[in-house]
């Protein structure tokens, strides 16, 4: 039993109505970014499921029982939608275990896992259609970056950015919406790392999909490869990135026919997601209290300064973290 709390208590009741009055235990899955709690209901006969509680005023189902037919019919590994209650926001899902990437990985391991990552990540893209999901658009692009300024520069390191500071971070945003709405369009995860990957037969399970949409082919790929809680060597992400293109152009998918233009496409996609997980990381602490995710604002802003001094362009970038003292 979840004492003391009324959700759980009506999701328990839920359960026992959907397993036929079968007994269960449930135990935490999961630790989720959003207010969407994950529940292992194991059986007697030692087989689980998970139960995913997400209250109906902040949080919808429907995108993720879509999302998740969408993978299947793409032949991606994710779990499948047993029972639901929109209403009350309660879904059963089959579980995926408990090995996540981000556990799993090594450098002994790391080629084959990515490569299986790859691979997958490439059939979901073949498997776009126009009408299944809504557009990466410029408005939720700025809406995104737009959390830094508001929830890591004005919120956690509490200042106010000057007139000119304000223009040269616009300058840097209108840059990377318009790269990033100039790449062909594909079905993106949207959160395509190894924490949401699980070790799995097939492998791998893909997980916390429901804020998929149609937006920028790199995405993905640079979500995967510049993580927010693990780290590679830049000649390991070059590697695997030039292996996820070399399929995806064997595949038929528009990826530019020049890397080097699909690098640097790569590179600035991912210098906007930096700067919005920047921005997340810091409004889940001050509004949803939930600290443990400061702890790797630093491996951003390490990847913003990384990206940002190879490109002249996005020089002014790195004039403002230096005057933020942004480190």
């Amino acid at each position: 039993m979840i004492h003391a709390d009324p959700r759980g208590e009506a999701l328990e009741r839920w359960l026992a109505r959907e397993l036929g009055g079968r007994r269960f235990a449930l135990t935490p899955a999961s630790e989720d970014a959003s207010f969407r709690r994950y529940f292992r209901a194991t059986l007697d006969d030692g087989s689980s499921l998970i139960a995913m509680d997400a209250p109906p005023d902040k949080e919808d189902c429907r995108p993720f029982v879509h999302v998740a037919r969408l993978l299947h019919e793409a032949g991606v590994h994710a779990p499948e939608v047993r029972a639901q209650d929109l209403a009350q926001g309660f879904l059963l899902l089959t579980d995926l275990g408990t090995r996540t990437y981000l556990r799993e990985l090594a450098p002994g391991n790391a080629p084959q896992l990515f490569a299986d990552a790859t691979d997958a990540l490439i059939r979901w893209q073949l498997a776009t259609r126009p009408g299944e999901l809504p557009p990466y658009d410029q408005a939720l692009l700025r809406r995104e970056m737009q959390l830094f300024p508001d929830w890591y520069v004005a919120r956690h390191l509490g200042l106010q950015m000057r007139h000119d500071q304000k223009n040269r971070l616009e300058q840097v945003f209108t840059l990377l919406a318009q790269s990033a709405l100039a790449q062909p369009k594909v079905y993106v995860h949207r959160d395509y790392m190894p924490r949401n990957l699980m070790l799995s037969n097939p492998n791998p399970g893909v997980l916390d999909f429901q804020d998929a949409v149609i937006g920028p082919i790199s995405y993905d790929m640079v979500s995967l490869v510049r993580d927010a809680f693990l780290s590679w060597e830049d000649e390991a992400v070059l590697d695997w990135t030039v292996r996820y293109w070399e399929k995806a152009r064997g595949a038929g998918l528009p990826v530019d026919a020049d890397f080097g233009e699909f690098w640097r496409a790569f590179e600035w996609m991912g210098l906007q997601r930096h700067l919005k997980v920047l921005g997340i990381f810091a409004r889940i602490n001050y509004r949803d209290g939930k600290p443990s995710y400061l702890a790797d604002t630093p491996r951003f802003i390490r990847y913003a300064r990384e990206v940002a001094k190879r490109y002249s362009a996005l020089a002014p970038l790195i004039r403002l973290l230096d005057e933020l003292k942004c480190a």
